[in-house]
């Protein structure tokens, strides 16, 4: 794929500015009122939690279901070829086989469903979530719900959560977005910088990631076999929050919170399979699906109009 040229020309607003009232010269300024002191408001703590380890999986035909579940996980082309779309795994985004913290573990996940989600419009069951991650992030198809692809899936997620509360959001769970701002907007050239730096040693210059006997040891970042414009990946926010946590690999947290924008900018600023909503107008499908400053879909970046040349 032809390199994009380096240079800016899209902007976000990332937060509104509010500006204090201004005061009436001379006006007199009411009494304060009697008042009980208070302290600000203190919210508890998200409650740690650790994951079973591999070796306490029970034997049996429920252990033998999770392990299924976490072989499909780990090699979601081998496992559940029919499914997929390009070459990627469940674990490419989802580390250390859905145990780390703060890459949307699965234990983080499981025990907030159902739940309602803005992305479908109703209230979600985990299969059905799992269901989106093959649409979107594998570019493929979803598994019908009683499939042995989502039940053995599902039998991971719960038997990797056991101990946790249900409905609680953990510490570690999803990326960490909370006040995650960059000091200036995302900048496309400054991330072709960064990108050469700390990504493409194991990405490739090109972003498409490196294989070993058609396995993905790296997975490619943008272009056909990479997740497609209807993945949450394609969010600079969820992009940015993933990479600040988990990227170069082992060495999550090293990065700028500027430099993890800015990298984030220049992968999405690439073209990537085509969103599957699509019905063929890039403007009517940013207008229904992406109208946020977070999705880079429809939008003019270095000239080029971003979800015009994807791959269906």
């Amino acid at each position: 794929m032809k390199r994009l040229p380096v240079a800016l020309l899209a902007t976000l607003t990332l937060a509104a500015c509010s500006h204090p009232a201004a005061e009436t010269p001379g006006a007199t300024k009411p009494a304060p009122a009697a008042s009980v002191a208070s302290a600000p408001v203190k919210h508890p703590a998200a409650p740690a939690f650790a994951p079973p380890a591999d070796s306490d999986i029970p034997a049996g035909p429920l252990g033998d279901e999770i392990r299924l579940g976490r072989a499909i996980f780990t090699d979601t082309p081998a496992q559940a070829h029919d499914y997929v779309g390009n070459g990627l795994s469940c674990s490419n985004c989802h580390l250390d086989a859905g145990r780390l913290a703060n890459s949307a573990p699965l234990w983080g996940a499981w025990g907030m469903y159902p739940q309602y989600r803005k992305k479908n419009g109703h209230v979600n069951s985990f299969g059905e979530r799992l269901q989106g991650c093959f649409r979107y992030s594998m570019n493929g198809k979803a598994p019908p719900l009683d499939s042995d692809i989502i039940v053995a899936l599902e039998s991971y997620a719960w038997w990797m959560s056991k101990g946790a509360p249900n409905g609680v959001k953990l510490a570690g769970a999803g990326y960490p977005k909370q006040d995650f701002k960059p000091p200036q907007p995302p900048d496309y050239a400054r991330g072709a910088v960064v990108y050469a730096k700390d990504c493409a040693l194991c990405h490739g210059a090109d972003g498409q990631g490196q294989q070993v006997n058609d396995r993905n040891v790296f997975p490619p970042l943008w272009g056909p076999q990479s997740f497609n414009w209807g993945a949450g990946m394609h969010e600079l926010d969820n992009a940015a929050a993933f990479i600040k946590a988990n990227m170069p690999l082992s060495r999550g947290g090293t990065l700028s919170d500027q430099d993890a924008w800015d990298v984030a900018m220049y992968m999405d600023a690439h073209e990537r399979p085509q969103d599957p909503r699509y019905a063929g107008d890039v403007a009517a499908t940013r207008a229904k699906y992406h109208d946020t400053p977070m999705s880079l879909y429809g939008t003019t970046v270095n000239g080029h109009l971003l979800g015009s040349e994807a791959s269906k």
